[in-house]
């Protein structure tokens, strides 16, 4: 029992000092326009998602749903989200292959998400990434109209519609695909 210990014990260090070689060493990419191994991004994804869960899910939202909360988040969304994120003429961001990882294209494919897990996301930013925390620069009142039109950009009312239409000279919204769905 001691010698299978000992292997065990040996064996981990092994890996784990083969391992930090590996990535002392400069043998993984750090380029930020490489294609991720798709273990990096199941674990990336999972720690991201228990750790949103753990942190967040207990947040609601304080906004109502009223169309000048859900204008003032497209403004916001326009000046602060849409270089990375896709911008509202529908076009996709002109930076969204340059980043690692890619940010999501939010008006192209907008996320099937609780508004508490997006305003997380929006309040503290996602690190190693370029997401950053806008709590220090907008207002909490922000960061939720923000969410708030980002969680509805399928149900969005008529009067908000047609906002967006005249602010971008677009003569329709498409139908908005949704990966979830």
């Amino acid at each position: 029992m001691r010698t299978l210990i000992l292997g065990v014990i040996i064996s981990t260090f092994v890996l784990l000092a083969g391992g930090l070689a590996i990535a002392l060493l400069g043998f993984l990419p750090t380029t930020a326009d490489a294609e991720p191994p798709v273990l990096e991004v199941r674990i990336a994804t999972s720690a991201l998602d228990a750790s949103v869960d753990r942190h967040a899910s207990h947040l609601t939202s304080p906004v109502s749903l009223v169309d000048g909360n859900l204008i003032q988040g497209m403004k916001i969304y326009t000046m602060n989200c849409a270089m990375c994120h896709g911008t509202l003429d529908l076009q996709p961001s002109p930076l969204q292959n340059s980043f690692y990882p890619p940010p999501p294209q939010l008006i192209l494919r907008p996320e099937d998400a609780p508004d508490w897990r997006i305003y997380y996301f929006v309040r503290t930013g996602v690190r190693y990434t370029a997401m950053p925390a806008w709590n220090k620069t907008l207002t909490d009142q922000e960061m939720w109209d923000v969410t708030a039109f980002l969680t509805r950009l399928q149900k969005l009312s008529p009067a908000v519609q047609d906002y967006w239409k005249a602010s971008f000279g677009i003569e329709k919204l498409p139908t908005l695909s949704n990966p979830h769905s």
